[in-house]
């Protein structure tokens, strides 16, 4: 399954002049817009000195899904056979080669090798410049754009590398990448301006609620095994649980759970702050919480991974580099352009060092935030894809909401078509047509989780339907990642059998896309404690955490009985050994972008997946698994 080299089709492709010496240059990036916030300002200081990264291309990664399959998928021989962190980091460092290219390109224009930095991870090489000698390393214009807060973003629209360097480089910062921090608003007691970006989850993708509710349902029991494992839940400051909250829940739902909290593992400076309060900042963390701990009761540990203070926050990349140190751009530490940094170069935040390798993971890691694939660049997603890669050959089984606005993306926007790629659309967001699929949902190599709900006037013993109450279910198609063998003889009887009455201009029609999610949960209907009072919560954010508990007592269970943990499931769940372990979902749809989205069928579809798990079946089937 080898899957990266078609991630970035959408970069590639236009030929430039370039000096004779060197190899033709082409166009590496291209940044298709400016997202919602952002304007232009200037042209940047030719004076002004950046520092200019270049991300070194893995060694091996075009074969990572085949390594991936061969310890993933049930029929092969290498079933469960995860790696170890240092077999990972030796088998895609960067090879002496690409070093070399890269280093020799910047001194035949000027960088001698006292200005070039190779990082302790060999991943990146570092060279300060000033504007107008990046402009011309890279063949592009720098500009200084403003955000509604008031923050300032270096970027430029495209950039270009010589022919024989780029098969040596994923990208290049600061370029095109526009996910930027969005610091503190300028004297602002709140967070309502603290880093909110495409880079910084929780944009868009909060759980909805329809306000308090007087008289919860009292606990129907719930299923405990051997306790032998820890479900990890990952929150972003000021996302924050509620103590009192949880006992609330627990005191109405499983009195065992009173009084206890997760286990708290801080990354840069993450804590549970009580400072701001509401649904807005504790309503993810207490839902979470609620049904993550209560699904795998007391007998087991649920870790919470808190990620980023009050002021600077973090992105999904400082949560890999906390949990995998090869990931971490600098020596301990992460890329500045990209990335929060710590020490808080604002003040009145995090003061120690970036955590670069200091958390563990744990076996089952679920998410419930997301960003929009369209807001990032092909090079960026694939580079991040291919660490969830690497968590599923060490054993982690990585869940992420698939989104909660149907076929549109966060907020409901939908995209609109620019002429200049006439074979493959550039995607922009201006309230267009264009269905507008999320990341990391995309990624084939994570476990996307979809929503769904018990019908109005139906009972838990009847066949569930798409989530058609507040959100709907996040799917559809990639526009940057390939389908994965796995998945290519479900989604192909989809296309054959209902395939989507829509022109090809508003979604992905060619039939060699990632379709996702893969799976589903109840989404609607939840009953939450939030700041002391019951409330129903609607959402992806819903499904994702119980789908993470789910599957932890699955492992609990492999592992009571010696077997390894169930790692990256999507091979499996795929696989015909699995045929009917899912209850398979044929009502409703996920409508956006100002059509009826996509309607859940019989089989595989891009509303709920495969359907939502049905844990006796599910852990008889992995049971009989090595």
């Amino acid at each position: 399954m080898r899957l990266l080299p078609s991630f970035v089709v959408l970069a590639l492709g236009l030929l430039v002049s370039a000096d004779p010496f060197l190899s033709p240059y082409r166009v590496h990036e291209r940044r298709g817009h400016i997202p919602t916030g952002w304007s232009y300002d200037r042209k940047h200081d030719n004076a002004a000195v950046i520092p200019l990264r270049f991300a070194l291309k893995q060694s091996n990664i075009d074969a990572i899904g085949d390594y991936l399959t061969a310890v993933s998928h049930p029929e092969s021989e290498g079933y469960g056979k995860h790696w170890s962190a240092g077999e990972v980091f030796k088998k895609f460092s960067p090879s002496v080669e690409s070093i070399g290219t890269v280093l020799t390109w910047l001194e035949e224009n000027g960088f001698d090798s006292s200005r070039a930095k190779l990082t302790r991870n060999r991943g990146w090489i570092e060279v300060q410049a000033t504007v107008e000698e990046a402009e011309r390393l890279l063949q592009t214009e720098y500009h200084v754009y403003g955000h509604e807060t008031g923050q300032e973003h270096v970027a430029c629209d495209s950039y270009h590398l010589p022919e024989h360097v780029q098969s040596h480089v994923d990208f290049v910062t600061p370029t095109v990448h526009f996910d930027a921090k969005i610091s503190k608003r300028s004297g602002s007691s709140s967070p309502d301006g603290t880093a909110r970006s495409v880079g910084q989850p929780g944009h868009g993708t909060y759980p909805k609620t329809t306000g308090e509710i007087q008289n919860p349902p009292e606990s129907t029991g719930n299923l405990a095994l051997y306790g032998l494992l820890t479900l990890q839940i990952v929150e972003y400051t000021p996302q924050a649980y509620l103590q009192s909250d949880l006992d609330m829940f627990a005191s109405n739902f499983s009195e065992g759970l009173v009084g206890v909290a997760p286990y708290m593992v801080s990354i840069d400076g993450g804590y549970a702050q009580t400072e701001y309060t509401g649904f807005e900042y504790n309503g993810e963390s207490d839902l979470d919480l609620q049904y993550g701990m209560n699904l795998v009761t007391a007998s087991q540990q649920v870790t919470l991974y808190q990620a980023g203070d009050m002021v600077e926050g973090a992105s999904f990349n400082n949560f890999l580099d906390a949990i995998d140190g090869t990931y971490c751009t600098f020596e301990g530490g992460d890329d500045p352009t990209q990335d929060a940094v710590y020490p808080d170069p604002y003040g009145g935040g995090y003061e120690g060092p970036e955590d670069c390798g200091t958390a563990k993971p744990t076996n089952v890691i679920s998410t419930s935030y997301s960003y929009n694939e369209a807001d990032l660049t092909p090079f960026y997603t694939a580079r991040q894809c291919a660490e969830y890669a690497k968590l599923g050959l060490m054993g982690v089984t990585v869940l992420y909401s698939s989104g909660d606005y149907g076929v549109a993306g966060n907020g409901g926007e939908c995209l609109t078509p620019n002429g200049e790629f006439p074979s493959i659309f550039e995607l922009i967001p201006l309230n267009g047509t264009i269905f507008n699929p999320s990341f990391p949902g995309t990624c084939p190599y994570i476990t996307s989780v979809g929503a769904t709900q018990v019908n109005p006037g139906s009972t838990v013993y009847e066949p569930e339907g798409a989530c058609e109450q507040v959100i709907y279910s996040g799917g559809g198609f990639s526009n940057y990642f390939a389908m994965p063998d796995y998945q290519k003889t479900a989604v192909e009887y989809y296309l054959a059998n209902y395939y989507p009455q829509y022109p090809p201009d508003i979604w992905n029609a060619s039939g060699t896309s990632r379709g996702f999610p893969d799976i589903a949960a109840n989404g609607a209907n939840y009953v939450v404690a939030i700041d002391g009072a019951f409330n129903l919560v609607y959402g992806t954010s819903c499904s994702s955490p119980v789908s993470g508990a789910i599957l932890t007592m699955v492992n609990d269970a492999r592992l009571a009985v010696g077997k390894s943990p169930i790692g990256f499931i999507n091979p499996t769940i795929y696989s015909t050994d699995f045929a009917g372990v899912f209850n398979d979902i044929t009502m409703g749809g996920n409508q956006g972008c100002g059509t009826a989205g996509y309607t859940a069928v019989p089989g595989w579809d891009p509303v709920t997946g495969l359907g939502t798990p049905n844990f006796p079946k599910l852990i008889a089937k992995w049971l009989l698994l090595p």
